[in-house]
């Protein structure tokens, strides 16, 4: 092990073992959720937007007030409480299932709850990660945590398309919350040392504009969170159809749609690798806007050429186009807002960023939806990814992005 390994760190190994049973556990959640829908209950394009939108509405409602509450509370375990809330979810599908009450308005539900998990567990977990590694050092951080949940998009679609032809798609998701519970017994170990200070003025509302005004302060934040949201519109207008364009236009079973999925691991494991020297060679702004854009050419070569290309190899091109962008998008994305920002508004700042990018993302699930019912299904996937690359290009035009070449540095007040 390398000396400047992140593993050196104590109790980084743990964390980083929990996110990969999470990401293990998210990757047949990933699959099966949206197969269960297509397959089972004979969902829409329309429903599957809804779907898609359930899942984001947290973001919506819940982001802001999270993250007052977090800069006053420790943020552990809320992490680990997310974990278990995530494996009841989990575990109710199966169960609806087998008592023959499964429906779409149920898995609308677990939908949202997920999203419930993912606003507010999800929030704590990255301020987590910065109670344990300097900030110096996120761009690696990030990186390393990529390369778990890479790992994770290699493994996952192999057992999940062993366990749906053996199981079947609803108790596949029994193993999900294995892999869930397992990650937050691993979490429970975690030993963090974190002094919560309360605020001099904690009144709610005081506080929570406090986090939305440190945020307007700094340019830096405003303009990542408009072509990360800008880019949220598209990507979620492509998720939305992509299962059931698979399954319906391209005739895929599901055991090729599962293995297909492995294309993830393939562009997210090479990014995890390579981005942090990328980011550092061509600067985080930079690696940013790229990473926009090389989603968007995934989602165009799928609209544009699925005649020319076998249905398969076209859809692991898209979604290794896809993982790669994403990616390289989020580990800089991450980095240079948590960078700015001082240890008492992380929480506050992640929240609110999160709140600003998500805003854009139901209705571009719902209209991704809407569009694929009623004009070709390739359709949404066309516009997502023109979106993606029109938005990479303004955002090197406009924003000062592309001129930031390393991470600033944040003050130790805000």
């Amino acid at each position: 092990m390398k000396p400047d390994s992140l593993f050196h760190i104590p109790g980084y190994a743990r964390l980083w073992g929990s996110i990969l049973l999470s990401n293990l556990g998210g990757q047949i959640t990933m699959i099966v959720l949206p197969l269960t829908a297509v397959v089972l209950l004979q969902a829409s394009p329309t429903q599957m937007g809804l779907l898609g939108a359930m899942e984001l509405l947290p973001f919506v409602l819940l982001s802001l007030p999270a993250g007052v509450y977090l800069d006053r509370i420790r943020k552990l375990p809320v992490y680990i409480a997310g974990e278990l809330l995530m494996a009841s979810l989990l575990v109710s599908v199966p169960l609806a299932w087998y008592f023959n009450v499964l429906n779409m308005a149920w898995l609308y539900v677990v939908g949202f709850g997920a999203g419930v998990v993912y606003t507010v567990a999800g929030s704590a977990s990255q301020i987590v990660l910065i109670q344990l590694v300097s900030r110096d050092q996120l761009v690696k951080a990030h990186a390393q945590n990529a390369i778990a949940g890479s790992a994770a998009e290699v493994i996952g679609p192999g057992i999940a398309g062993l366990l749906i032809k053996v199981l079947g798609g609803p108790m596949t998701l029994l193993a999900d919350c294995f892999l869930v519970l397992c990650s937050a017994i691993m979490l429970k170990g975690l030993r963090i040392q974190e002094t919560v200070t309360p605020p001099k003025n904690a009144h709610f509302w005081r506080q929570l504009k406090a986090g939305l005004a440190f945020v307007r302060s700094q340019p830096l934040l405003i303009q990542s969170a408009m072509v990360v949201g800008a880019w949220q519109f598209f990507a979620q207008m492509a998720l939305s159809i992509q299962v059931i364009y698979a399954i319906r236009e391209l005739s895929m079973s599901e055991e090729h749609l599962s293995m297909s999925y492995v294309a993830l691991g393939i562009g997210s494991i090479a990014v995890g690798l390579a981005g942090p020297r990328l980011s550092k060679a061509i600067g985080p702004g930079p690696a940013l806007l790229l990473g926009v854009g090389l989603t968007g050419l995934g989602w165009i070569q799928m609209a544009l050429f699925k005649d020319q290309v076998p249905a398969v190899i076209g859809f692991a091109l898209m979604l290794i186009g896809f993982a790669s962008g994403a990616t390289l998008l989020f580990i800089n994305f991450l980095a240079i807002r948590q960078s700015v920002t001082p240890a008492p508004m992380l929480g506050r700042m992640t929240t609110t960023m999160r709140w600003l990018i998500m805003l854009p993302a139901g209705p571009g699930a719902l209209l991704g939806g809407w569009l694929g019912e009623h004009t070709l299904m390739s359709t949404p996937l066309l516009l997502a990814g023109v979106g993606a690359v029109v938005t990479a290009g303004v955002g090197w035009v406009v924003t000062p992005l592309r001129h930031l070449r390393e991470l600033p540095q944040a003050p130790d007040n805000p």
